[in-house]
């Protein structure tokens, strides 16, 4: 005969209802009170820390020993529930309801995010690139995935980048991943999860590797994919060998003609919307009836801003062409189409914000692998209960 569950303090209003969904995957009382606790303490604002000693409520450093901190450490670093059950739960829910549930006009969003640590004893910690710093430093990095459409956005699977001196072979260890091995683990396990999208989105560290791309075709997948400003290919001298030289000779005098640039008009969240304008690239490897297709797409064709220009790597075909009507062929995009889909990957920039710096991603005070995993799941817990 199966025991009751004992009963614990439940957590505020609608809270209390979001944690019960977890319940059953915490086997102690003290694993599903410090699973409230936990939320209640990610979820304050943003001008509250989200280190163990704030969650407890106690003085930093000193406070560490404190009965309710010892707590929290246990429950990260000791207790025995599994965080990727914790999240596969959390899909569940968020594809229980209409309001959140995927669907395939929304994208997978793939990108990395760098955490400064200190330290040589934090499990993943190295001297690498820390992208959303811009430089090399010592930190953790970690690989995640994103789902998204114009309503609704929230995060999927997160797996550490582990540098290779933590492996006794290095780079050759058969355990060790890259990060772009790690993206394409993301994305299995997003199908294996079940969770549609119409295509992966991601930035030019992706778009500019073949295997990546080679990779996400292989499995049946669309792509929207970002390119380097100075992306080129082999060309014979004297001939347009770059995207910015078929960019020069698109033709454009300004709006009322121009050229072979196409006007798209992208609608935002808040209702405004802002013309920009789309080259398709027929040059190079790329072109309708390739396998790949190219675009340029900005909001000012003479200028090609920097921060609002976009060089952009499809493996979906154009309406009308002989690939689109192939069988099994992926679903047709026009330009309007694709800049949509890249449109929607700002969302991990507003994820990240949300993640960081409201719901203390990386104030994380453990160091093994098990802990910091926890942690994260948890913060994505929060997040999608918001």
């Amino acid at each position: 005969m199966m025991t009751q569950r004992h009963a614990v303090p439940a957590a505020p209003g609608p809270l209390e209802a979001y944690a019960m969904h977890f319940d059953d995957l915490f086997t102690r009382a003290n694993q599903r009170t410090a699973f409230r606790q936990y939320l209640e303490g990610v979820l304050l604002p943003a001008e509250r820390n989200k280190t163990l000693t704030a969650l407890a409520n106690v003085e930093p450093i000193i406070g560490a020993q404190n009965a309710s901190a010892q707590a929290f450490q246990w429950f990260l670093s000791e207790s025995t529930w599994d965080p990727n059950t914790v999240n596969t739960r959390r899909l569940e829910v968020l594809r229980a309801d209409p309001l959140t549930a995927p669907t395939t006009e929304g994208v997978l969003v793939i990108d990395e995010h760098g955490d400064r640590k200190w330290g040589h004893k934090t499990a993943h910690v190295g001297k690498q690139y820390l992208a959303n710093l811009g430089k090399v430093d010592t930190g953790v990095v970690s690989v995640t995935s994103l789902w998204a459409d114009e309503q609704v956005y929230y995060p999927l699977h997160v797996k550490p980048y582990t540098p290779a001196h933590h492996f006794a072979k290095g780079k050759a260890d058969p355990e060790f991943r890259t990060k772009l091995a790690l993206a394409l683990e993301l994305v299995d396990a997003a199908v294996q999860a079940t969770i549609p999208f119409r295509a992966v989105v991601a930035d030019c560290f992706y778009g500019e590797d073949e295997a990546v791309k080679r990779g996400l075709r292989e499995r049946g997948l669309g792509y929207v994919l970002a390119l380097k400003p100075s992306h080129a290919w082999w060309h014979p001298v004297d001939t347009i060998g770059s995207l910015a030289e078929v960019a020069a000779t698109g033709g454009w005098t300004d709006a009322a003609t121009p050229g072979k640039w196409v006007r798209v008009i992208r609608r935002f969240r808040d209702g405004h919307t802002e013309d920009w304008w789309a080259l398709e690239i027929t040059a190079g490897p790329y072109g309708g009836e390739r396998v790949e297709r190219a675009a340029v797409v900005t909001t000012d064709p003479a200028l090609l801003p920097e921060r609002t220009t976009w060089y952009l790597v499809t493996n979906l075909p154009a309406p009308g062409t002989a690939r689109a009507r192939e069988e099994e062929a992926l679903p047709a995009a026009d330009l309007a189409e694709i800049v949509r889909l890249y449109g929607l990957r700002n969302w991990v920039e507003q994820s990240y914000k949300q993640t960081k710096h409201a719901l203390g991603w990386s104030q994380y005070q453990v160091r093994s692998d098990i802990a910091i995993r926890r942690h994260w799941q948890l913060v994505c817990c929060a997040f999608s209960f918001c």
